[in-house]
């Protein structure tokens, strides 16, 4: 119960800073609060919670815009919002939360807010008169914004960050397929580029947050992140190349035990050959039987379709480089011209990725 709990103040505090991001409508009002130096209380959650929690006020039920909203700041009191930050239901509003809930700080203003915020299990902007800054109370978190050419400037050096590790990641790829051609496969090869792969994952989660919160002051920052990100997509093949086969055990599941592993065991090779079902006692060493799908999704216009015919039927990598072709078109989906293409590109790939398999004849 608590975990759910958790997940869910993490998701509605992530969707919290896409509502307030750049290029809304609210942070429109936040940045002419803040140039006019009057301040403000903005709540958002269902009007009925927000009311039982408060007093008093202007009752509104008007569409929210920009110009209002900073319009309704002169006021003293908080200003209630829907949840979607569309309608304004109040105005001037009184907040009356309990005491028995903790707050950090010091000022009346935000003691409230950050009390309200966890009593109501609401959003709430605290924008700060004096210190020009603006708090954000999320349920029982709190952030403070940074300005834009912090945001910036900051998801630039975690993007240098993370080119650098999928730079890593790259060139353990390639030496995974170049040893996969050569039928040279090792659980520590394996494990490697998994390891990898997750400490890409860890830092892209790092870099997402700051793209939300600077909406549409980040898109560059974030196709520059999907471009950089296109390596992870090939991690799924491998999964599906050296996982152990077990009853109620996934790709989605190995992924998501990945995810869960604390850093320092991350750092151990044996405890992600264990999440792919090996025991921790089997050498680092030992060789494994690719299935194929990581080397045949590098052919250019393979179908999938077809690739899950050939390893259902030739059951591993190394037999579908050696079959000829006589063999290959026995599979269902591939005739002459398929058969041709399959070896045309394994060779072309071989000798790509230098692996010595060259001498596979088209």
């Amino acid at each position: 119960m608590a975990k759910r709990k958790t997940l869910d103040e993490h998701e509605s505090f992530r969707a919290a800073l896409r509502m307030i991001a750049p290029g809304t409508q609210i942070r429109e009002a936040i940045s002419a609060i803040l140039q006019s130096r009057t301040g403000a209380l903005l709540c958002f959650g269902p009007s009925t919670r927000l009311s039982r929690l408060s007093e008093g006020g202007v009752k509104l039920n008007a569409e929210m815009t920009s110009q209002l909203l900073y319009e309704l700041s002169k006021m003293d009191g908080a200003i209630m919002v829907n949840e979607a930050g569309t309608r304004i239901s109040y105005a001037n509003r009184f907040l009356k939360p309990s005491s028995k809930y903790p707050t950090i700080e010091t000022g009346t203003r935000h003691r409230a807010a950050q009390r309200f915020a966890n009593q109501a299990k609401c959003l709430v902007l605290a924008i700060s008169q004096r210190r020009s800054c603006v708090t954000l109370y999320c349920h029982s978190k709190r952030y403070v914004l940074d300005s834009v050419p912090t945001l910036i400037n900051k998801g630039t050096q975690t993007l240098q960050i993370l080119d650098k590790y999928v730079d890593t990641l790259h060139k353990t790829l390639d030496e995974l397929t170049a040893r996969e051609l050569g039928n040279v496969v090792t659980i520590f090869d394996v494990c490697r580029v998994l390891q990898r792969a997750e400490m890409v994952h860890r830092i892209e989660k790092e870099v997402s947050p700051i793209i939300e919160e600077l909406g549409t002051e980040g898109r560059l920052l974030e196709i520059q992140m999907q471009e950089t990100l296109k390596p992870l997509s090939e991690v799924s093949l491998i999964l599906k190349d050296y996982y152990r086969e077990r009853p109620g055990v996934t790709i989605p599941v190995i992924m998501e035990r990945l995810s869960a592993l604390p850093q320092e065991e991350l750092m151990n090779l044996s405890s992600i050959s264990q999440i792919l079902g090996y025991s921790a006692n089997r050498s680092a060493d030992a060789f494994m039987i690719p299935r194929g799908y990581h080397v045949l999704h590098a052919i250019n216009r393979l179908p999938a379709t077809i690739i899950d015919n050939l390893v259902k039927e030739l059951g591993s990598l190394q037999a579908i480089l050696n079959a000829p072709r006589e063999v290959l078109v026995e599979v269902e989906g591939v005739g002459d011209v398929m058969a041709e293409r399959i070896r045309s590109g394994l060779a072309l790939l071989a000798n790509q990725v230098g692996s010595g398999k060259g001498d596979i004849q088209p």
